[in-house]
């Protein structure tokens, strides 16, 4: 199911999809050549925005939680990527060790990570969960919403390996291959996970953590990759990245920093507004205002002026001043918003992107019925639509029109793709000297 296009600015964007179509072939040749130089992360998500003139990836999760979202007809593609993962990092694995977040009553989320158990069970891996709980002693079993059910087990540290607790009198020892995580550590790389023998691979690596990674360093990254991409394609690279700015010394309870945010505001608005007359594009720009670091959609909000962030009233201030595990926002990445003109039954939607190494392996579509087409969807109240994308996006068929489902959907895996070698890139350029 395509979602219900509703702008009338389809021409730039039918354009853009019809140089990716066309240009498939060199595409294709291209990223072949990126991947044998970088190495994509085990798997990634991305966040698309489609606004008709314009199709650009806001965020790029290393720590995707959705995978029970996917449509259940494209696993054979997700096993599939997951070998070729699984084989580039250790073709004699046998044991996979999955460390999720701790909260336990969000039994969706466990749900994403069951389903994710159940993709790299289907390699041929034994799969079990290892947990960061603090207090947690005794493996805790967690019946799931869809009736299946998940153990947790505590985590343990022999040397310089983790395994499952060799003294349990339920389980029998497991010492992992690799450690695959699912806990994004905003407040920090635990002692347990630190100084591990690299040996006993860890998934993602731990600078890829929102205690240390930064959405101003990946989207310095997707800069590289965006313009590389539109001189392939000869294209304007705007119309796949959104412009950005960073201020690195804020504090939104004491007003601090004030002046530079606003200064970024103006300047990527102004930018903006350029680009917008350059191609006849009759809106008011905007910007989004987000945490450097963060996730859960925690820390943004939607900027028209730069009087906006001046004038932020106290609750405003409380909302932006701290993220997950009430940790302190202290830098801020100033985006230019992409507007999503995508509706599926009149609520506003954007499409998620799954990859798996450098394989799409499907979508879905964050819906919120509550939020207009500039604001965050990844807030309370969204929904993911039980209709998952009705094409891989791994292929297109030049017979058919542009904007044809598997031709969208293909160009929304191809910009998911770019998003995948910005991070890839990233990791790279921020890896901790030894």
């Amino acid at each position: 199911m395509v979602p219900h296009l509703t702008t009338a600015l389809t021409g730039p964007l039918l354009d853009l999809e019809r140089h990716v179509i066309e240009a498939q072939t060199d595409i294709e040749h291209w990223f072949r050549r990126q991947w044998m130089q970088h190495a994509a992360p085990f798997y990634s998500s991305v966040d698309l925005r489609n606004a008709g003139f314009k199709l650009a990836p806001v965020d790029t999760n290393l720590y995707p939680g959705g995978f029970n979202n996917l449509n259940p007809d494209f696993m054979p593609l997700a096993v599939q990527a997951a070998q070729v993962a699984v084989e580039k990092m250790c073709g004699d694995a046998r044991r996979f060790l999955i460390i999720p977040e701790n909260h336990t009553r969000n039994l969706f989320y466990l749900q994403n990570v069951a389903a994710l158990a159940d993709i790299i069970r289907k390699t041929g891996l034994t799969v079990r969960f290892g947990s960061l709980i603090p207090d947690l002693q005794e493996p805790l079993t967690l019946e799931l919403p869809d009736g299946g059910k998940l153990t947790l087990e505590p985590v343990r540290r022999e040397g310089n390996r983790l395994l499952l607790d060799p003294e349990s009198k339920h389980y029998a020892r497991f010492e992992p291959c690799s450690i695959l995580l699912n806990n994004d550590l905003s407040s920090g790389a635990p002692a347990i996970l630190q100084g591990l023998d690299p040996a006993q691979t860890m998934l993602p690596p731990l600078h890829a953590g929102w205690a240390t990674r930064r959405k101003s360093n990946h989207f310095a990254a997707y800069d590289q990759v965006a313009r590389e991409f539109a001189g392939l394609i000869g294209m304007d690279p705007w119309l796949i990245n959104p412009y950005h700015a960073n201020c690195g010394e804020v504090n939104f309870q004491a007003r601090v920093g004030e002046d530079c945010l606003a200064q970024h505001v103006e300047e990527v608005l102004t930018k903006t507004r350029i680009k917008y007359a350059e191609y006849g594009i009759d809106r008011d720009p905007f910007v989004i205002v987000k945490a450097d670091a963060g996730t859960y959609g925690m820390g943004i909000m939607t900027v028209k002026s730069a009087d906006d962030v001046r004038d932020l009233n106290r609750k405003q201030r409380n909302k932006m001043a701290v993220v997950k595990e009430g940790l302190e926002v202290t830098q801020v990445l100033v985006q230019e918003g992409v507007p999503t003109f995508e509706s599926i039954n009149e609520a506003v939607a954007e499409p998620v992107v799954y990859m798996i190494d450098h394989f799409v392996i499907g979508g879905f579509y964050r819906v919120h019925t509550s939020r207009g087409i500039d604001e965050n969807l990844n807030a309370a109240g969204m929904h993911f639509v039980p209709l998952a994308f009705d094409a891989t996006g791994s292929f297109c068929d030049c017979g058919l029109r542009p904007d044809a489902p598997v031709n969208r959907f293909y160009t929304y895996g191809v910009l998911a793709r770019l998003a995948a070698l910005a991070a890839a890139l990233e990791l790279e350029q921020t890896e901790p000297k030894a």
